[in-house]
């Protein structure tokens, strides 16, 4: 049998890093972890090839290559994963299909022959055993969850590596917390389950044989979810692991409360965490308490922000503007904190009902849910029936991004930040690629840019004061330029 594992191209949005990534000549931020652990799953004896939409394309030499297609994709896919089931069908090829976009949506895909939905480990080998007898069902889904220390090592080998800026890994599944935007709980549930450490360091040292040494994605939707296990095992393994290899640094997601734990902080930075992506939502009391984000809450966010930095991991924030507590003075409370906290990288996008959610069966309840589609962060759209009115809320979306991303309060937030952040290991050499990114990035913001000016003084200030930090003075100024760019087509 031969398997296409195909990975719908991702829409340019903030998320994509697009702009940013051709300065840094690169295809992609990461790899679909997905996928590679799926192609792990397959019968030894298949032939596999992984086609991943946003490094490469999917050409007709590969649609009559294949026998079968395993297509898996996120909701902000869904419209290019249409595209590719369609050329797959028009090309004869029996499609399956799984991930977040198809366990919430499969209803709407009428050409995909077979759905695996759910957790992979428990729903692919049952209609891998049905494929082979014949007698395939439709929809293979569950309910349970699975034991992730029975995961495969992914199949690190069917990837070109060096087309991404990070590799990625998965080290639990699952969230404490009960936020009713969130999809998270409804996918993996409650009780975070981990892998083993044993199972972790082998995908390092999968990743590090293969010849990575750039940055490893911790995919996890809160990473610090069993505090007890990550501090008894997991950071001090890794810690030992950077002693013995090296070259790897690491980023991941977590909940505010890290801020609370100066010990934990410590020991993933002394294990190679330089980057949290926290979800702050909003500065609005209110709008926490109704949205179930309770460990945001009665907390100084700005400070908890600046304690981590100044600890060695750079804060990156999701914002969210169009709660119901939300008044048009929102708009500009959440300008004011981005720029204090200084949270150089702002991910802000409008409230979005994801099925599954707390949020989807209220906004269904109220008649308020316009679709079961969602937006994205880019086209000022939302699914729900804002309390504010769509066109005020629309506004102050554009007004924030428009703020925070102008090139005056970017550089500024990138000083403020710089200032604060006391990295931790140091970095290992720049590699070639790294240095022509930075040269083209210079010649691109520094010469070229309508924002030169800001670009230099932060730059500048930089080799004279934390010259330390130019790595991320120039990855930060980078990432600026592909929001600005974001900005002018999608959002002014």
């Amino acid at each position: 049998m031969k398997v296409l594992l195909i990975y719908p191209e991702f829409p340019d949005t903030f998320w994509s890093f697009k702009h940013a990534l051709k300065l840094a000549h690169k295809r992609a931020s990461s790899p679909p972890l997905g996928l590679l652990t799926v192609a792990a799953m397959l019968p030894p004896e298949w032939e596999r090839r992984l086609v991943d939409l946003n490094v490469t394309k999917l050409s007709d030499r590969d649609l009559a290559w294949a026998d079968i297609a395993f297509v898996s994709a996120m909701l902000v896919q869904g419209g290019a994963a249409r595209q590719v089931i369609s050329r797959c069908r028009q090309a004869g090829l029996k499609i399956i299909a799984g991930g977040p976009l198809f366990t919430s949506e499969y209803e709407q895909f009428d050409e995909v022959d077979h759905f695996v939905l759910n957790e992979g480990e428990l729903t692919l080998p049952p209609f891998l055993a049905d494929l082979a007898q014949g007698r395939a069902g439709r929809l293979y889904a569950t309910s349970e969850f699975a034991d992730i220390e029975k995961s495969p090592l992914p199949s690190w080998e069917l990837l070109e590596m060096k087309r991404y800026a990070a590799m990625s890994l998965q080290y639990s599944r699952g969230c404490p917390f009960h936020c009713e935007f969130c999809n998270v709980t409804a996918l993996f549930g409650h009780q975070p389950r981990t892998k083993s450490t044993a199972q972790v360091l082998a995908e390092l040292d999968g990743l590090y044989t293969q010849g990575w040494r750039g940055s490893v994605f911790f995919v996890d939707d809160n990473f610090i979810g069993n505090k007890r296990h990550l501090k008894s095992d997991l950071l001090p393994a890794l810690i030992d692991w950077q002693k013995s290899r090296g070259g790897l640094s690491f980023y991941t997601e977590a909940s505010i409360n890290l801020a609370d734990d100066e010990e934990l902080v410590a020991m993933m930075v002394e294990a190679g965490f330089d980057t949290v992506f926290i979800g702050i939502e909003t500065p609005d009391e209110a709008g926490l308490a109704e949205s179930g984000k309770l460990q945001n809450q009665s907390r100084n966010l700005v400070e908890d922000v600046k304690r981590l930095q100044r600890a060695g991991l750079q804060v990156q924030g999701g914002f969210i503007v169009g709660f119901d507590s939300d008044t048009p003075a929102i708009f500009q409370s959440q300008i004011e904190f981005i720029q204090k906290s200084g949270i150089v990288t702002a991910m802000v996008g409008l409230l979005q009902a994801l099925p599954g959610t707390g949020l989807y069966e209220r906004m269904k309840g109220e008649n308020r849910l316009l679709s079961d589609s969602t937006g994205d962060n880019v086209s000022a759209s939302t699914n729900i029936v804002p309390r504010m009115g769509l066109e005020t809320l629309q506004e102050g979306y554009k007004l924030i991004l428009r703020t925070i991303y102008s090139p005056e309060n970017y550089y500024r937030r990138m000083k403020a930040f710089l200032q604060d952040y006391r990295p931790g290991r140091a970095r290992s050499a720049l590699s070639f690629r790294y240095k022509l990114a930075g040269f083209h990035s210079l010649y691109r913001l520094g010469i070229l840019g309508r924002e030169r000016l800001q670009f230099w003084r932060v730059i500048l200030w930089t080799l004279f004061h934390r010259p330390r930090l130019i790595r991320q003075a120039i990855t930060l100024a980078i990432y600026g330029y592909h929001f600005r760019t974001i900005c002018r087509r999608y959002i002014l």
